[in-house]
């Protein structure tokens, strides 16, 4: 039944996430030929629409991370197309890469997040927006592409943020550091697959440590309270439903363990297309609940629809 399917991955793009698209759309491809589909590899830009068209899939797997391929630009374009597609559709899409509003659906769920507010990044360079320590990210990207971790006796923000050279935007999220632990949850369809907590062997779980070999430790399942545990699944699997996602998507977490119950922990973002790399969570927890990743891309193949 698979062969007479044809997938087209879309990999790549030009956001700041490219190189990793590129790797899980090339394992995502590999993966849905060993099934049995017929596919097709597209690295997009501005003729995207023009290929579509031409190649006709009658499935489009998304692999594009960050801007334009995650924040509902493609997926608006696809549901134009009529063409089913993986993941999360436009509104769930654009909800969840705008952090700031994202935070305020997770607030008014009753969702802990992290307090922050959203400012011009050439402010940051006058004085602290909150003590120390905090964190300084861009509003509209993944994989902790532009994060800063602005510590105690740093006496400012980060100068790269105010540079001529900054490309992720003007406005920028400033939040309050949770000191602790890193937790991630991924969420199949309608269930909470486990908890992970991730050790970067660098300064923090930045882009390097999530995707250079070597980069970080993934500990499944988490060794965290069994409280801590089912809530960190419970809020994953809430905040999917709220933002209304689709298919697969990862809940980052930290957790303050000096901080007695579950009330130390608190939910960063929903990644909804996560990375497919070898290195990467999504597969990771599959696997450790016997889901090959083979399984797990034809899982998202049969799941695509077109749903605004």
């Amino acid at each position: 039944m698979n062969a007479a399917r044809h997938v087209v991955v879309l990999k790549g793009g030009w956001s700041a996430e490219r190189e990793v698209s590129l790797v899980s759309g090339a394992k995502c491809a590999e993966a849905l030929r060993a099934q049995g589909y017929r596919v097709s590899e597209v690295d997009v830009d501005d003729t995207v629409a023009t290929v579509l068209a031409e190649l006709k899939p009658d499935v489009v797997f998304n692999a594009l991370h960050g801007r334009w391929g995650e924040d509902g630009c493609v997926q608006g374009m696809l549901e134009l197309l009529r063409i089913p597609y993986t993941h999360s559709g436009v509104r769930a899409s654009a909800a969840a890469m705008d952090k700031p509003m994202a935070k305020r659906l997770f607030h008014d769920a009753g969702i802990a997040s992290p307090e922050g507010m959203v400012m011009d990044r050439h402010a940051l360079g006058v004085k602290h927006p909150m003590s120390p320590p905090y964190v300084v990210k861009p509003v509209t990207e993944g994989s902790s592409v532009g994060v800063f971790i602005v510590r105690q006796g740093d006496n400012a923000p980060p100068q790269q943020i105010a540079a001529d050279n900054w490309a992720f935007g003007d406005a920028v999220l400033v939040e309050r550091y949770i000191p602790g632990h890193e937790l991630t949850v991924v969420v199949m369809g309608d269930r909470a697959l486990a908890v992970t907590e991730i050790v970067p062997e660098t300064q923090f779980y930045d882009y390097e440590a999530k995707y250079a070999a070597g980069g970080s430790r993934h500990v499944i399942p988490a060794d965290v309270d069994a409280q801590v545990y089912q809530h960190a699944m419970d809020v994953a699997l809430a905040a999917h439903q709220l933002l209304g996602c689709r298919g697969v998507s990862r809940a980052d977490f930290r957790y303050d363990s000096s901080v007695a119950g579950r009330d130390g922990l608190y939910l960063l973002e929903i990644n909804t297309q996560p990375g497919m790399t070898p290195t990467s969570l999504v597969p990771e927890q599959a696997a450790y609940l016997g889901i090959s990743f083979g399984d797990l891309c034809r899982w998202l193949v049969e799941d695509a629809s077109c749903a605004r």
